[in-house]
Parts: C-alpha cells; sequence; structure tokens
C-alpha cells in the first residue's frame, strides 16, 4: 500500500503561538505547534485541555427544551406514572438507555426499557414499540440515540395517550415529531453551545439538568461517567470540547471503578489489570457491546449494563462475548464477497463511490463491511440486504466526505434514512437499488476531492529521535484521550537507519521488529510496523528511509518508549 504523505501546513501566527505556549507552560516547541494546530491560543486555555475539569460542563438548562423536559419528567415521577425509556439497539444507544434507567431508578420504580429489534422493528422508534408501550399502561417514552424523525411513531403514541421526549444527536429533519421535548443541539433553533454530543451524552446531559431540578448532588452522576465515554469512543464523535470532559472523566472511571456490568466485558475482553484507552473501547469493548443487536438483540447489552450481580454479570459478558466471534465470521465472509464482487465492477478505477446489493447478506454486519469497503477502496460505500420488500443499508464515509448528505441527495428514492457525516442508515423499494445506485455516485463524483479518494497519513509535526525524550513523551500523554479532531499525533523523522538488529516478528513474519537511529543523534528507538515486512530486504541494505509513526508505551516493558510505524518510504 502506497501512501500519500500530507504535511500539515502551519501559518506564521500557529507559529509564534506555539513558541510563547511552549514557554508559558515549560513544554517543546513541537508539543506547543500541536497545540496551536487544535485552536488552542492561550496557556490557560491548554491548561484545561490538559486537567478537563467536570465545573466545566455546560449549564444543561442552555438546550433548547430542557425545561420542558424535565418539568414532564417531574410530573410522571409525581403522578407515578410509568415511563419507558428507549433506545437505539447500538453501542450509543444501549450504553443512553442504561444511563438514563440506572439513574431515575435509584429515585423511581415505575419504570421499564425497551430496545427495537434490528429484524423485526428497524432502527429507531417503531409502532410495534409504541404498541408495547400502550399494552404496559405506559404514559412518557424517554427516547435516545434515535427518534428525531419519527414523526408519524410519535404522532400515532399521541393517539394513544403517550407522551415522547426526544435526546437526539442525528440530523433533523424539516419536520420535527410532536414531542414535548426534543433535546438535539444540531436543530435548526438550537441554544446550546456544543454541538456534537454523544446520542449517550444528550441522555447524561439530561440526567444533569434532572438532578440540578432536585437537588441532587452532582458527584451521584459520577459513577454514570463509563457509560458516556464507551458511547463517545465508539460513534466516533469529536473528542474536543465537552466531550472530551466527559470521556477523560469517564475513561477514569471505567479504569477506577467501572459498574458492575463493565466491569464484567473489560474482564472478557483482557483488559483488566492496564489502562484502558479509547482505542481499547472502540477496538473490543465497543464491538462487543454492539454485536448483542447485531446477532440477536440489544436488549441483552442493556441488560447487562444494568446488571448488579457480578457473577449474573459475567455470565451475560460470555454470552455477547459468543455473539462477538459470530460476529467476526460473519464480518470476514462477507467482506470476502463483497471484495470480489467490487473486483469484477466494471469501471472500478472510475467511480467515485461503491453501491452494493446482496440480499442474502445478514443485516446485522452490513455497516461493517461498509467500512471495511471505504478503508480498502478509498470511496464512500453504501452496502444494502434485503429486509422483507425493502433493500435496507448503511453508508460508511471516507475522510472529509459528509456522507449524509450524499444520502439526502437521493432522497426521492428513499423510503426512511438518517444518520450524521460519516455513517448513515437508509432504505428504499427493491426496484429503486439501481436508480439510487446511479444517483449516489453522480453525487459523490462531483462533490469529493481528489485527495479525499486515496490514502493519506497526515503527519502533524517533522521531528529528530533526539526530541523523543521521557519528558516529551509524559507531556505528549497529557494530549489524552485522542479521537476526532484531537488524533493521536503522527510525527515524521527523515534519514534514519537500522541499528542492526532489525528482524521480521508475527505468526507469518509479516511485522517488522526495528531499532533505528538517525544521523541527527546517538538514540538508539525501538520501534513496530505491523505488516510491513515487505521493506526489511530494503532497510538491511544498511541505506537511509523516512518513517512516519505515533509514539507509544511499549506495553511489554512499562515506561519504555515505542514508535509505531505507519509507513516507511525507502530513500531512492
Amino acid at each position: 500500500m502506497t501512501h500519500r504523505w500530507n504535511y500539515r501546513p502551519i501559518t506564521p501566527e500557529q507559529e509564534e503561538t506555539s513558541r510563547t505556549l511552549a514557554q508559558e507552560l515549560g513544554i517543546s516547541p513541537i508539543l506547543g505547534r500541536l497545540l496551536a494546530q487544535r485552536g488552542i491560543t492561550t496557556a490557560a486555555t491548554a491548561r484545561k485541555f490538559f486537567r478537563p475539569q467536570l465545573p466545566d460542563l455546560h449549564n444543561p438548562f442552555l438546550m433548547k427544551d430542557m425545561d420542558i423536559a424535565v418539568e414532564r419528567l417531574n410530573k410522571a415521577m409525581g403522578k407515578k406514572e410509568r415511563i419507558l425509556i428507549y433506545g437505539d439497539y447500538d453501542v450509543d444507544g444501549t450504553t443512553a438507555v442504561a444511563l438514563v434507567y440506572k439513574f431515575i431508578q435509584q429515585f423511581y420504580s415505575n419504570l421499564d426499557y425497551y430496545i427495537p429489534d434490528r429484524y423485526n422493528e428497524g432502527y429507531g422508534v417503531s409502532r410495534q414499540g409504541v404498541d408495547y408501550a400502550a399494552e404496559t399502561g405506559v404514559k412518557l417514552i424517554i427516547v435516545l440515540d434515535c427518534g428525531i424523525k419519527a414523526v408519524e411513531e410519535v404522532a400515532y403514541a399521541k393517539e394513544k395517550g403517550i407522551d415522547f421526549i426526544i435526546c437526539d444527536h442525528h440530523v433533523p429533519d424539516d419536520v420535527l415529531p410532536v414531542a414535548v421535548a426534543i433535546l438535539n443541539a444540531k436543530r435548526p433553533d438550537n441554544t446550546y453551545p456544543y454541538t456534537h454530543l454523544s446520542g449517550c451524552g444528550v441522555g447524561f446531559k439530561f440526567m444533569q439538568a434532572f438532578a440540578i431540578s432536585n437537588g441532587i448532588d452532582f458527584h451521584h452522576l459520577i459513577p454514570l461517567l463509563d457509560l458516556v465515554a464507551v458511547s463517545i469512543a465508539s460513534d466516533i464523535v469529536p473528542i474536543m470540547g465537552e466531550n472530551r470532559i466527559l470521556a477523560y472523566h469517564g475513561l477514569k472511571q471505567l479504569n477506577s471503578n467501572p459498574s458492575v456490568g463493565m466491569k464484567a466485558i473489560i474482564d472478557i475482553c483482557g483488559l483488566a489489570d492496564r489502562e484502558i484507552t479509547v482505542s481499547d473501547v472502540v477496538f473490543k469493548i465497543g464491538p462487543r457491546i454492539n454485536a448483542s443487536g447485531r446477532i440477536q438483540n440489544g436488549k441483552e447489552a442493556v441488560d447487562l449494563l444494568t446488571e448488579k450481580d457480578y457473577s449474573v454479570a459475567r455470565e451475560k459478558a460470555g454470552q455477547i462475548n459468543r455473539y462477538n466471534e459470530t460476529r467476526k465470521d460473519l464480518d470476514k465472509s462477507m467482506t470476502e464477497e463483497a471484495n470480489k464482487i467490487v473486483a469484477n465492477l466494471e469501471g472500478l478505477a472510475d467511480r467515485r463511490s461503491i453501491v452494493l446489493y446482496n440480499e442474502e447478506w445478514h443485516k446485522g454486519v452490513i455497516g461493517i463491511v461498509a467500512s471495511r469497503l471505504t478503508e480498502e477502496y478509498y470511496r464512500p460505500a453504501v452496502v444494502l440486504t434485503r429486509t422483507d420488500q425493502m433493500a435496507t443499508g448503511s453508508a460508511r464515509s471516507v475522510s472529509g466526505f459528509d456522507v449524509y448528505k450524499a444520502v439526502e441527495h437521493c432522497r426521492d428514492l428513499l423510503e426512511n434514512f438518517g444518520g450524521h457525516t460519516y455513517a448513515a442508515g437508509l432504505s428504499m423499494k427493491l426496484e429503486n437499488v439501481e436508480a439510487f445506485s446511479l444517483k449516489f455516485e453522480e453525487y459523490v463524483a462531483s462533490h469529493i476531492l481528489p485527495e479525499q479518494t486515496s490514502a493519506v497519513i497526515d503527519i502533524d509535526a517533522e521531528i529528530d529521535f533526539r526530541d523523543i525524550s521521557h519528558k516529551f513523551f509524559t507531556d505528549l500523554k497529557r494530549f489524552n484521550p485522542f479521537g476526532p479532531e484531537n488524533l493521536k499525533p503522527v510525527f515524521c523523522t527523515h534519514h534514519v537507519f537500522d541499528y542492526g538488529t532489525s528482524k521480521v516478528v508475527g505468526r507469518d513474519q509479516e511485522h517488522i521488529k526495528l531499532e533505528l537511529v538517525d544521523n541527527k543523534s546517538n538514540n538508539v528507538m525501538n520501534g513496530i510496523a505491523f505488516g510491513q515486512s515487505s521493506h526489511v530486504r530494503y532497510i538491511k541494505t544498511k541505506r537511509s528511509f523516512d518513517i512516519c509513526y505515533t509514539i507509544e508505551e511499549n506495553t511489554h516493558k512499562r515506561g519504555d518508549i515505542q514508535l509505531q510505524i505507519e509507513d516507511i518510504k525507502p530513500i531512492e
């Protein structure tokens, strides 16, 4: 794989800012530059960035309709009405339902939760769910991580005497549902200062407002932050602003005192006794919670996340772990099938998007397959399967391209759609698949930029090995937690050489374990280059090459620094 290296430009103003920040904070000018690139221009803002504080969370009542939502919840509890917490079947939805249910349950018992079945009901608020609420005497539904487009379903519930409070973060349509309150910072009349909360984050803000209105101390909310951190990491929302505060303290909670259900997942992932990071959530914890809704029913994930008995939780975690193994097998076989189809597509080189339909594919895994296709071919991808008489599917995007807008452009061919910049869900009549494919491609081709369709590594700074001291690494770790808008910095060093001890490793000899020197210092740096063993012959010639990498702690030798090599460029 040949990557293009994109060196992030820095303006003269940012250069000046980075020098000032470095001086005032006592850090390397390189790290001052990273702060400037993130829009941090003063030492005071930098200190808040390095040590996010819970008191800096926004007042939840700044959110449009929050006062109405809290008033309706208080009224329901005062009148002893039955309340249903309803949410999507993915990680964000199930953590949101678990959070709101666990918090309200401390003060009120006439409460239930509901997760729609991916296969029988599909995404969002369903009539079946409303019927369940009516049959069980529910008067108020709090819906999380979906509902912003449920105009007909909310009207149907209203006919049955059921009120809705919608807590969502997806892009709304022009017409909003007739809910009692709609908490969504993306609504056009938004009054909230931060627009990138996860669905679970919106649920947390609702509970924060409820706590304020009832004189409940904030420390009662802190145990729920592990759920918020998992939702932020898994839903790929920016980890800056308010999300940074929530993720920072949520990871702290996840590491020091996770809930019983979360502890069971941590143990089954093999993450006990080590510091859990955003990456661990994205690649280990999140997929297991998600697997429940993909393979069986998302309600099982909420059952686990709300469980109070560890032995029961461990059993439930074992079950979702088995679902995850099934999910991996399906993912592998479907991705292989998808790649074969793509390889045989006519004119692939001229296409700017990929749209695939296979009525046999498993609905629970198509989103993952779409992600695999975008990673492999650097094009926005839509993967569709058949559900009854409809084609339903998922869209995924490449960096910088808004796939939601591309899907919205085809709305005349769709029955339903929703989502955000990098991911969307959609459904259409089977006969519209071909027309959708053409119209989607037409939109993508005319809006995507050339640099969005190739493998690019963004490089934050060029450095020498002499810059990488233990203090530098300690200060760099303060940039955690990493995620969108605060990605782990990628550095590059030119003209490095093999120290003489580099070798291929791995079961199939596919990785390189490196010991490197550059021509500016005597530092010998350890590195690992996953899947790049094809370069070893060149490296062993003792000729110089360029590398780009992230700086990590060596998990086998605590305290040691290791370079994780992203790409190697021989110097011709």
